[in-house]
């Protein structure tokens, strides 16, 4: 597959940003002495969870990335994709496992199914 083929959803970019605010705040504090440098941890690690976490799309998977590590579902897995109450993108899995989609909205599953070819259930031909 192409990069061109591949829907990416990630979280807002603004995290990003206050992560590296957080980050320059942090070192005068952390260099202050020795046992504080774990404090810089904090922040690198919320600027490394913003920059990786999402969900990307493909005709034949959705790829769910975290901090660390990813898992990839194939679409003939996938049951059922819905929102939650806090309008969160949702997929139930064939076994009946429900999955949250990271950095996915309940709004955003029309353009997550068009990446597969397919078209919605209401829609007209």
């Amino acid at each position: 597959m192409t990069r061109a083929d591949t829907i990416r959803f990630r979280h807002n970019q603004a995290i990003l940003v206050a992560a590296i605010v957080a980050f320059v705040g942090a070192l005068p504090v952390a260099t202050a002495n020795w046992w504080l440098l774990w404090l810089l941890l904090i922040p690198l690690t919320v600027l490394v969870w913003a920059w990786r976490a999402g969900t990307d799309a493909d005709p034949r998977e959705l790829r769910l990335r975290a901090l660390a590590g990813q898992r990839r579902i194939p679409w003939a897995r996938i049951a059922e994709l819905t929102g939650d109450a806090r309008g969160r993108g949702v997929a139930r899995l064939d076994d009946g496992e429900m999955v949250m989609l990271p950095a996915v909205r309940a709004a955003d599953l029309p353009r997550l199914v068009s990446v597969t070819g397919q078209k919605l259930s209401g829609d007209a031909d």
